[in-house]
């Protein structure tokens, strides 16, 4: 249903030369990139959850997975691939009788690399 989180950030490294002292250089510095967050409505399957599930349990299970965009038609337009990823976070529906809302998971992704396909 929706999907957050991917992209990359470079981090500034900010230096004088010693001959400049007026001049700030900037280089590129460490990569990060930020957590994936899955949210859906409530289905029978338990895919997701297992896998966090195992991780709580202390069975790191690392795996690399696609972020897939699909035109109308089914076809996939834009793929956005991971790496090295593992379930940190997942959260429960929110249950209120008294409201016609769809029950929604989500699941955070931490992931250790991101990039186009």
């Amino acid at each position: 249903m929706e999907c957050t989180g991917l992209g990359s950030h470079i981090e500034v490294v900010e230096y004088r030369e010693g001959a400049d002292p007026i001049t700030v250089r900037k280089l590129p510095g460490r990569v990060s990139y930020p957590d994936i967050v899955l949210r859906w409505g409530v289905t029978s399957s338990r895919e997701l959850y297992d896998w966090h599930l195992a991780i709580i349990k202390g069975q790191l299970q690392r795996k690399n997975g696609s972020v897939v965009l699909l035109a109308a038609d089914g076809a996939a337009k834009v793929r956005w691939n991971f790496f090295e990823a593992w379930p940190s976070k997942w959260d429960g529906p929110t249950l209120n009788a008294m409201s016609n809302n769809v029950a929604i998971e989500s699941l955070t992704i931490t992931c250790e690399k991101q990039e186009q396909g």
